[in-house]
């Protein structure tokens, strides 16, 4: 039996579309099936008292570097050939994750998802200008109208909310955060842990009695 996996991600995080290029490699070898869940990473920083990379590392000798490399043997080690640094970058992502959620209310998260990690990491775009991304989703054959107006409803702005809450009272302070089961991994490094423990819990799974 395969476990719950779970991918917690926001469309700003660098790392968060890394970790997505990996993801399908992993669902292959597994039988696994990944749930992508959208949070808002600011909504996480602040309910946590964390901040992002640019913030944290400000002043540090020697670490900003380091993590630029590991960022680089990440990309060599899974033949990532599409990624692009935004240089928008930060960008403020409310407006994309609200439309993650009004995508997934209407049936067309799987095309969204692509959609806006291209136009933020592959071909990068100032993906928090409204008419920016209105144009970036109709290239993408997206309903841009449809989607962008459901993101300003209530319903909406309150099931991001309360994903983005639940991520930090499982545990989560930033993205991406993997949850397999109830077991949770931060960080695109730990992938090959996750691997691990879905192959750990499908295997004790297979072993209970009626199984």
């Amino acid at each position: 039996m395969d476990p719950k996996v779970e991918f917690l991600f926001d469309f700003g995080s660098p790392n968060a579309y890394l970790a997505g290029k990996v993801v399908p490699q992993i669902e292959q070898r597994t039988g696994a099936k990944f749930d992508y869940v959208p949070v808002l990473l600011g909504g996480i920083f602040k309910l946590t008292g964390n901040s992002s990379p640019a913030d944290s590392l400000m002043g540090i000798k020697n670490k900003p570097e380091f993590m630029a490399l590991e960022t680089e043997r990440f990309i060599r080690r899974y033949n990532i050939t599409t990624f692009k640094p935004n240089p928008f970058f930060p960008v403020v992502t409310l407006m994309l994750m609200r439309g993650a959620v009004a995508a997934q209310f209407e049936g067309v998260f799987e095309p969204y998802l692509r959609a806006a990690f291209h136009h933020m990491w592959k071909e990068p775009k100032k993906m928090d200008d409204p008419k920016i991304v209105h144009e970036a989703l109709i290239s993408s054959g997206l309903d841009a109208d449809r989607l962008m107006a459901r993101a300003g409803d209530q319903d909406v702005k309150n099931r991001l909310r309360e994903l983005t809450q639940n991520a930090v009272d499982r545990g989560a302070f930033g993205c991406p955060t993997f949850f397999v089961g109830m077991e949770m991994f931060f960080g695109k490094d730990q992938l090959r842990d996750v691997e691990e423990e879905i192959k750990a819990q499908q295997a004790a799974g297979d072993l209970r009695p009626g199984t």
